[in-house]
């Protein structure tokens, strides 16, 4: 389990490092997904159940959330 954690800390942190060109609603979407992964891995640890399957779980509804966040900061704010 360590082994994993390791490998997903390094592969986050190479795949945040290149967001310098992409877009805000980019940028919310990949930071979502691997928030949600994460979270997704050690609740899935934690209750027991596999850590895989939370990860896969996790970061797409983490993607999901991160981009209709990036898509709201498009619209106008109507006051």
């Amino acid at each position: 389990m360590k082994r994993l954690t390791f490998a997903f800390v390094i592969i986050s942190m190479i795949a945040m490092s290149g967001c310098s060109g992409m877009t805000r609603t980019q940028q919310t979407t990949l930071s979502g997904g691997a928030i949600g992964a994460g979270a997704g891995a050690a609740l899935g640890a934690i209750v027991g159940r596999s850590p895989v399957t939370g990860a896969i779980v996790g970061g797409t509804a983490g993607a999901i959330t991160g981009y209709f966040i990036g898509e709201q900061h498009k619209r106008p704010s109507s006051k």
